[in-house]
């Protein structure tokens, strides 16, 4: 049984020449064409296509309003974004409401049957450019606090995790009870928190304590 394909773009010379190339395959199926996010959603509840293959961008509803609205209504429709677009931005508003690829429009159109064929089945196609910014998200996600501190102020925060005091810092560190003082702040305002206390707190449950003294 062929693939019930709906193709959905704002330019038509771009809509057309996938038709176009789409239409001779042998196991895919046109069923409906659109210019926008509405037309999209449409599409959906009227011909339930097996695929959407749809951009992002366009006037009178976006790639991604349309996902959603075709997701909420419980259409077993896989939609695959085909896009210029692969900033953060764009592609986990993407993800998140519910596309089942990801893919740019410098795919070859061979690439963009395999992607239909592939969604047909299952499986996921995400452009490894895509998945590039996907995987820097999830790292940048993954530090923490205090990540950002500088190796003497990790030293500062080691030690009022043992509850040392400014001056038992100063005097520990080789540093001046201003220098002291000034790490102090930093380390408030990089990790978040009130006081010093809470330093003390978060320096001990991340297991920074002696970690990095010298």
């Amino acid at each position: 049984m062929a693939i019930r394909l709906a193709v959905v773009d704002d330019h038509e010379l771009v809509r057309k020449g996938i038709i176009s190339y789409l239409s001779t395959e042998p196991d895919i199926e046109i069923v409906g064409e659109g210019s926008c996010g509405k037309d999209a959603v449409r599409i959906a509840a009227s011909k339930k296509p097996d695929v959407i293959l749809m951009d992002l961008l366009m006037e009178n509803g976006t790639g991604i309003d349309a996902t959603k609205e075709i997701m909420a209504a419980g259409h077993k429709t896989r939609i695959i974004i085909l896009t210029s677009y692969y900033d953060e931005k764009e592609v986990f508003p993407a993800i998140e409401a519910g596309a089942f690829s990801y893919m740019l429009k410098t795919s070859s159109a061979a690439e963009v049957a395999a992607a239909i064929r592939k969604a047909a089945a299952g499986e996921s196609v995400i452009e490894p450019k895509v998945t590039d910014v996907m995987v820097k998200r999830l790292r940048s996600k993954e530090k923490k606090p205090h990540d950002t501190l500088t190796e003497r102020e990790m030293d500062v925060l080691c030690c009022i995790g043992e509850g040392m005091t400014n001056l038992e810092i100063s005097e520990e560190l080789f540093i001046g009870i201003k220098t002291v003082k000034t790490h102090v702040s930093n380390i408030l305002g990089k990790l978040e928190v009130a006081d010093r206390t809470q330093a003390a707190v978060y320096a001990n449950r991340n297991g920074l304590v002696k970690s990095n003294r010298k």
